[in-house]
């Protein structure tokens, strides 16, 4: 097992035995606020990604069971990426459960669970990300990556940030 905390206050814990990934932060924003901000294609490609690692640049969702989602960018090194899936479930501004495939991973589909909890003052975010049994480099790779994403979606759904519904 790896528990890592990242720079902000994304953490996620991957279980390498099993090949799930736990991920949490806490945001200071609303439920609504930060479900928009992972459900609308428009928000999703102003903070999925940063200079010096990779950048999304185009996101399309069918947001309902059943839809199909899509997303596509560059990486640090200029090389294209895809990832992709459909809607398993969907529960606003609660939760989302999609298929994952990416094009890095060699396209083998896994499942996400992002759960939004109320807190005091925000949002609690908790991602599970299964499917990852005997492919333990991936499992690692997603795990770090999850610490970035996160960390991402809290700067800018949080007050300080550009989403616009946030508590004050």
């Amino acid at each position: 097992m790896t528990n890592t905390r990242g720079t902000g206050a994304a953490r996620a814990v991957a279980d390498l035995e099993r090949g799930t990934i736990v991920a949490t932060i806490e945001i200071r924003a609303t439920l609504e606020a930060v479900f928009r901000s992972l459900t609308t294609p428009e928000e999703l490609v102003r903070w999925w990604g940063a200079e010096g690692a990779y950048r999304t640049s185009e996101w399309t969702t069918d947001l309902r069971a059943g839809g199909k989602w899509r997303a596509s960018g560059k990486g640090a090194d200029g090389q294209t990426f895809s990832v992709e899936g459909t809607i398993l479930a969907i529960d606003p501004p609660r939760k989302l459960v999609q298929t994952w495939k990416a094009d890095w991973d060699g396209s083998k589909e896994t499942k996400v669970t992002y759960s939004l909890d109320p807190i005091a003052g925000g949002t609690r975010i908790t991602v599970l990300h299964e499917g990852f049994a005997g492919r333990p480099e991936s499992c690692e790779g997603h795990r770090s990556g999850w610490e970035l994403v996160l960390g991402w979606l809290e700067s800018y759904a949080s007050p300080s940030g550009r989403a616009v519904a946030s508590l004050g």
